[in-house]
Formats: structure tokens, C-alpha cells, sequence
């Protein structure tokens, strides 16, 4: 666990670790890059480095939290990785059952396991789904994601490499949007951005601008039309 800059959320939690690439958002894995600094450090969490691995003694962190968190859960893996076996998963799906008193955000590009396991699992209102939507090429996980029983369910549109102008919102709460960062990030398109905005604003989508990324992504910011867009899903409502 491990307070978070993520703009959308508080705090992280990883009860498991490790990934491998799956689709052009992955080519610059923020993830892949902080596991290495870890495991030099001597992390022993890290001590395999990107291999997915699983940490049972992560699994009671969430209880010994006294005040309502928002957790973006495995910041640094895929929960739905077909190396992470489902009872794994199941045990953490019971963790965030058992403490709806945080709101816990799950993100995966693996859509079909989602899909495949979604029935098997207590989806809680606290509990907010998401898929990673780069560019049109991985545009159906949206689909995937809508047939599943989370309550909330969201977007990362991040990072956003191409233009996505006809997302199909139905069921989507929140919608979040960012460019990539890095040494040698691809580019971001404001016309991108303002054109995902105005969609989520026709359909009364939540909209988050999290940051335009670069090789500098302070300097570059998060302003879009001279502001930020810091939406939030109402999840009080949906649940």
C-alpha cells in the first residue's frame, strides 16, 4: 500500500505484481520501468522483477485502514492476468467485499478473462471496473466490459494514442483521458481530447483529464480549454 500521485485516485494496492505487454498502450509500461528501480533498491516484493507474481500478506492490508480510501488496485499488474489464478482473485474480490467502506479501482486490458470470470465473483457497489482503451485497434474491450456485473465501470483512455470519435458510452460512468509520458512518448492530440469530452458530455458521462503527458509531464500539465476536468463518477446514485 502506498500513497498515490494518480491524479483519479488516493492510494495503491498490489497484491499482485508483475505483467506482460498485450497491446500498443503497453509499449511504454510505467509499471515495467518502477519494478526495475524496485528490485534494485532491494524491494523483496520485486525480487523477480516484472513476472507476475502473487503476495497472499497483501490481502489484510485493507482491513488495518481507518479512514474511507479511493485504492487503485494493482497499479503495478493485471488482476486478470491468465498467470494469476482465480482463487487469487477471488480472495481479493473478498477483501473489497469485505471493506465497502473504500472504493477499490480495478483496470485490466485482459477483457475476455474479465468477462469470463465476472460471473464467478461479488461484484459490491465499491468495487469500480475498468478497461484500458488506447486506440480504436482495442476499442471492443469497452463491449466486454459492459457485459460484466460491476456496478461502476470505466475507461482509461490512457495512454491515448489515437482518436477514438465514436465511443459507445452505454453504461460507462467515467471516462478518463491521458497522454503518454516518458522519453520518448507518442503523441497526444488535443482534438482527441475535446472530441472524448463532448461525447461524454452528450451521454452525462463523468470526464477526467489526468494530464497531457511528454517527455515533461509537469511542465505539459492537465489544463484543456485553459482548466482541469476532475469528474467523478455520482457512485453513490449507480449503487
Amino acid at each position: 500500500m502506498a500513497q498515490s500521485s494518480i491524479e483519479w485516485t488516493e492510494m495503491t494496492w498490489n497484491p499482485t505484481t508483475g505483467c506482460t505487454k498485450i497491446s500498443q498502450g503497453c509499449k511504454f509500461c510505467y509499471a515495467e520501468v518502477m519494478s526495475k528501480r524496485l528490485q534494485a533498491m532491494g524491494i523483496e516484493k520485486y525480487k523477480d522483477n516484472f513476472k507476475v507474481r502473487i503476495h497472499e500478506s497483501e490481502l489484510s492490508t485493507p482491513y488495518s485502514w481507518k479512514k474511507p480510501k479511493m485504492v487503485f488496485v494493482n497499479s503495478m499488474s493485471d488482476l486478470f492476468h491468465p498467470e494469476v489464478p482465480f482463487f487469487f482473485i477471488q480472495k481479493v474480490f473478498e477483501v473489497m467485499n469485505d471493506n465497502q467502506q473504500h472504493i477499490f479501482q480495478v483496470l485490466t486490458k485482459r477483457h475476455d478473462r474479465l468477462l469470463e470470470l465476472h460471473d464467478k465473483l461479488n461484484w459490491t457497489p465499491n468495487i469500480w471496473m475498468g478497461v484500458s482503451v488506447e486506440n480504436q485497434e482495442v476499442e471492443h474491450r469497452i463491449d466486454y466490459l459492459r457485459k460484466t456485473n460491476a456496478r461502476v465501470k470505466f475507461l482509461s483512455l490512457e495512454p491515448l494514442i489515437g482518436p477514438l470519435p465514436d465511443l459507445n458510452l452505454k453504461e460507462i460512468s467515467w471516462v478518463i483521458v491521458g497522454g503518454e509520458s516518458g522519453r520518448k512518448p507518442r503523441p497526444i492530440k488535443a482534438e482527441w481530447v475535446k472530441d472524448i469530452k463532448n461525447q461524454c458530455e452528450k451521454v452525462n458521462v463523468a470526464f477526467f483529464f489526468k494530464q497531457w503527458g511528454g517527455t515533461n509531464k509537469k511542465k505539459s500539465g492537465r489544463l484543456l480549454n485553459g482548466r482541469t476536468y476532475d469528474q467523478m463518477p455520482n457512485y453513490r446514485l449507480i449503487a
